[in-house]
C-alpha cells in the first residue's frame, strides 16, 4: 500500500504520521518538544532538537512501515509558524535559540514602528498588526544585537524552511525554501505578489539573501537525504503548509466562507477568504491559505488568533493542578458551574481581535467556596470564549459562518465544542481525526505527487465525527460579559 507520511512540527511537540489512500492513519509517533522561557514574556526552542525529534519520529513511523511492506511514496511537511530560526547556512551554527511566536521580547519594537507611523503600511502591504507575533521584528531583534555578525551567510528561517535545509541534507546540500502560507506569517511578505516586499525588507533591515525562495505550497522542494533519515532515503517533500492553514486544507475547506477552529497550544479559527485578496476586517488578519501552483490558483484566508489554549491546559498540568492533561473536562464536569471564576489565560498578551501584548493571564472571582473544578470549567469556558470574540469579529467583518470544524486536541472535549456552538450560535463538527493538521500536510503532499487528482477527490474523503448544536444562550452571554470585564482588568 502507498503511503503518504506527514511531518507535524508543532509547539509542544513532534509528530509524524503516515496516511493510506483513504486519508486514513496507518501510524504515528511523538515527541514532547522542551519549552525555554529565559525572561517573562520570553519563549524559545532549541532548533536542533526540532530537526532531531523530526528525525526520530520519522524515522520510526517509517521503519515499521517499511517492515510491515508499505511504501511511502511522499512526504508532506506541515509547522508551528512565525517561530524564527536565525543561523548561518554555510556553517550550520546558530545565532541563538528559536524565537517562538508566543515570545513577547519585540513589543516594544512593534510599539515604535507603530509610533513612527509604519502601521497602516504593514497592514495594508502584509495582511498583518504591527506585533511581536511575526517573525520581522524577531529577525530585527538579532541583527540589532550582532548575532549575525561574521556569518559567511546569515539566514532567517521559519520552522519549515530549517526541517526542509535539515532533511535535504543541511551544510552539504540542503535547500533553503519556503512557500506562501508560512511567508505571509513573517510580515515581510507582500499579499500582492507572493514575494518578500522590498519596503518591509528595507523597514525591518533583513537583506534578501537571508530570506529563503518563496515557491508553491504543493511543489516539489526536495528529497530527504539518506544520511539524515535512512528509512526515507530519496522520498520527495512535495507539499508544505503553516500548521493552521494546514488544519484548514485537512478540514476540507476548499470553498471560500468554510471555516475551522483549531484548539492547540493556541485557538486558531480561519476561514477560507477565495482567491482574491480580502478586504480587511478589524481585528483580524489576512494571510495566504495555500499556493496551489500547477495544481490550482492561490487562496487567502481571514484568520483570527488566541495565542494561548492548550498551553493554559499544559500551565495547569505542569503546576500540578492536574496529574494529565485528560484530566480536565471530568474535573470540570464535577460542578454545574464556576461559580463565578472567570480565567483569562493571556500568559503572552491578547491576540485577535483584542491585540494587547501587555495583557497578562488572570483568574478572577475566587473565594472560598471555590476548587478545582470551579477553576478546571473556568478555563474551558475561557477557551470557548477567545473563540467566540473572533467569531464575533468575523461576523461584524460580514462573514456569514455556516459552521465549524473543530480539531486539535482540546477540540476531544464534548464540554468545550458544546461552549463553543451555544457561544458562537453556530454548529460546530469535530473532525473524525483530531489529527487534521497533519492530514493537510498529508493531503497537499499527496495531491502534488499525484496520490489524488483534486480538491473534490479529498473533499469526499472528509467526515466529522460528532455535531454539536447551539443551546439558549441566555448563561453563556451573561458569562461572556463577566469574562470580557476580567479581560479589560488583565
Amino acid at each position: 500500500m502507498d503511503l503518504i507520511l506527514a511531518l507535524d512540527a508543532g509547539t509542544s511537540g513532534v509528530r509524524a504520521v503516515a496516511f493510506d489512500p483513504q486519508l486514513r492513519v496507518v501510524d504515528e509517533a511523538y515527541r514532547e518538544l522542551t519549552q525555554y522561557f529565559p525572561s517573562p514574556g520570553e519563549v524559545e526552542h532549541d532548533p536542533v532538537e526540532i530537526a532531531a525529534l523530526a528525525v526520530a519520529t520519522l524515522r520510526e513511523v517509517a521503519a515499521r512501515q517499511r517492515d510491515a511492506g508499505q511504501h511511502v511514496v511522499a512526504l508532506g511537511l506541515t509547522n508551528q509558524r512565525e517561530t524564527t530560526v536565525g543561523f548561518d547556512r554555510e556553517r550550520g551554527t546558530l545565532f541563538q535559540r528559536a524565537i517562538v511566536w508566543q515570545d513577547r521580547r519585540t513589543a516594544g519594537l512593534c510599539h515604535e514602528l507603530e509610533a513612527q507611523g509604519h502601521g497602516q503600511l504593514v497592514r495594508d502591504t502584509t495582511g498583518l498588526v504591527l506585533d511581536a507575533y511575526f517573525s520581522a521584528t524577531k529577525m530585527q531583534w538579532m541583527l540589532e544585537r550582532g548575532l549575525a555578525d561574521g556569518a559567511r551567510s546569515a539566514s532567517f528561517a521559519t520552522i519549515d524552511t530549517w526541517l526542509l535545509w535539515f532533511l535535504t541534507g543541511g551544510v552539504e546540500g540542503g535547500v533553503f525554501l519556503t512557500e506562501p502560507s508560512n511567508a505571509s506569517r513573517t510580515m515581510v511578505m507582500d499579499l500582492a505578489t507572493l514575494d518578500w516586499s522590498p519596503v518591509m525588507m528595507d523597514l525591518f533591515g533583513v537583506a534578501p539573501e537571508m530570506l529563503a525562495q518563496i515557491q508553491p505550497s504543493a511543489s516539489t522542494f526536495g528529497h530527504v537525504n539518506a544520511d539524515v533519515v535512512p528509512e526515507l532515503a530519496g522520498v520527495a517533500i512535495t507539499g508544505v503548509l503553516g500548521d493552521q492553514q494546514s488544519a484548514l486544507f485537512g478540514q476540507a475547506c476548499f470553498e471560500p466562507g468554510l471555516v475551522k477552529a483549531t484548539y492547540g497550544t493556541g485557538a486558531f479559527l480561519l476561514a477560507n477568504a477565495g482567491d482574491t485578496v480580502p478586504r480587511v476586517v478589524d481585528g483580524l488578519l489576512t494571510s495566504v491559505a495555500w499556493d496551489l501552483g500547477a495544481f490550482g490558483s492561490a487562496t487567502y484566508a481571514l484568520e483570527g488568533s488566541a495565542f494561548v489554549a492548550g498551553a493554559a491546559v499544559q500551565w495547569l498540568r505542569d503546576l500540578g493542578f492536574i496529574e494529565a492533561s485528560s484530566e480536565l473536562e471530568s474535573l470540570a464536569r464535577s460542578v454545574s458551574d464556576s461559580a463565578g471564576v472567570q480565567f483569562v489565560p493571556a500568559f503572552s498578551g491578547l491576540g485577535s481581535p483584542f491585540w494587547n501584548p501587555e495583557a497578562r493571564g488572570a483568574i478572577t472571582g475566587l473565594s472560598r467556596g471555590v476548587g478545582k473544578g470551579q477553576i478546571a470549567r473556568a478555563l474551558i469556558e475561557a477557551l470557548a470564549y477567545q473563540v467566540r470574540a473572533m467569531t464575533d469579529a468575523f461576523s461584524d467583518g460580514g462573514l456569514e459562518l455556516k459552521e465549524l470544524r473543530a480539531d486539535g486536541g482540546a477540540a476531544a472535549m464534548d464540554l468545550l465544542l458544546q461552549l463553543q456552538a451555544t457561544n458562537s450560535r453556530v454548529d460546530v463538527l469535530r473532525c473524525a481525526t483530531l489529527e487534521a493538521t497533519a492530514r493537510g500536510a498529508a493531503s497537499i503532499a499527496g495531491l502534488a505527487s499525484g496520490q489524488w487528482r483534486s480538491l473534490g477527490e479529498l473533499g469526499d474523503l472528509w467526515s466529522y465525527g460528532q455535531r454539536f448544536r447551539p443551546e439558549d444562550p441566555q448563561l453563556v452571554d451573561l458569562g461572556y460579559r463577566t469574562w470580557l470585564n476580567a479581560l479589560e482588568r488583565a
